[in-house]
């Protein structure tokens, strides 16, 4: 898939902020990745501090999804997740446009690939499932080194993150679809592509059923089991973590049983990012409304 050409529009001034934080981003992937998780951690802390709506509503989730937790146990995880947050911002900067010297220093394991190969020696395509982790995009370009992948996306409001975005994913992803392009998702998994998905937010949309997410009845889209059947792919479970000290280790496991009706496969899939979210649950993206649409007559969770 080629890369999105420059539009001199993208030069006019109403733009001009824009490429300022596009100039930023590109100074802090240029940092060395300790002193990179440092500034992390720093702007984790002052995250930490202010006062914020989404300070409310990772506290509600995890209300909901660690009520075996005490309440100090829960301000504990929800204050370690709005540190990770500030290392979200500068995993996001070092995945889009860190040099490829920095990517290859950074320390990487990887495990499960042998499931992968199996569905590539019979020609198929591949799923990889995961959750919204707040390393995600950096995983993604680390995984690119060991096998091509592509991606789905929802498009940029700004016209220059989007040109800027697009182009990066483009630099180390096989191809990126638009979230609605499901002709061409399928048609590149058929060929035998391997597709990094993750279907683990409330889309508010009408192809979504409510499955158990950490045993709350979660709105979750079906879009896993139609892309598994339309492109007759097989869904293997992708997990990665940041490691304690720095560097990431990423397992793919062995694919889901797929094959039963939308509510079944979904619900195998959400209880699968279950499993990875409690091995790390400080890295997982609580700050999104996972559980604001609810079924009918059951209470409003946020705020």
């Amino acid at each position: 898939m080629p890369r999105p050409s420059f539009d001199a529009s993208l030069l006019a001034p109403r733009h001009w902020p824009a490429w300022l934080g596009v100039g930023a981003i590109w100074l802090i992937a240029r940092l060395p990745y300790p002193l990179l998780l440092r500034l992390g951690r720093l702007l984790g802390a002052l995250i930490r501090k202010l006062p914020s709506r989404r300070r409310h509503v990772a506290e509600a989730n995890i209300a909901l999804c660690f009520p075996e937790l005490g309440a100090g146990e829960q301000a504990a995880l929800v204050d370690a997740h709005l540190t990770d947050i500030g290392l979200m911002l500068v995993e996001f900067a070092l995945g889009w446009m860190g040099s490829d010297r920095a990517i290859a220093r950074i320390p990487t394991r990887i495990e499960g690939l042998e499931h992968l190969e199996a569905a590539r020696a019979r020609d198929q395509g591949v799923l990889l499932v995961g959750g919204h982790f707040s390393h995600l995009e950096l995983c993604a370009r680390l995984i690119s080194r060991r096998i091509p992948i592509a991606g789905m996306y929802r498009r940029m409001d700004s016209a220059v993150f989007e040109w800027t975005v697009l182009r990066a994913r483009l630099h180390y992803a096989a191809a990126m679809f638009e979230k609605d392009d499901i002709r061409g998702t399928v048609k590149y998994l058929r060929g035998g592509g391997t597709l990094w998905y993750a279907p683990d937010q409330d889309m508010r949309s009408k192809d979504s059923v409510f499955v158990p997410f950490f045993g709350v009845p979660a709105a979750t889209i079906t879009a896993t089991h139609h892309l598994a059947r339309m492109g007759q792919a097989q869904v293997i479970p992708f997990f990665h973590q940041r490691l304690p000290g720095g560097g990431y280790a990423m397992r793919l496991g062995a694919p889901l049983a797929m094959g039963g009706d939308a509510a079944t496969d979904t619900a195998r899939v959400n209880a699968s990012i279950e499993q990875m979210v409690r091995a790390a649950p400080a890295q997982y993206l609580w700050v999104h409304k996972r559980f604001k649409t609810r079924p009918p007559g059951a209470a409003r969770i946020y705020r």
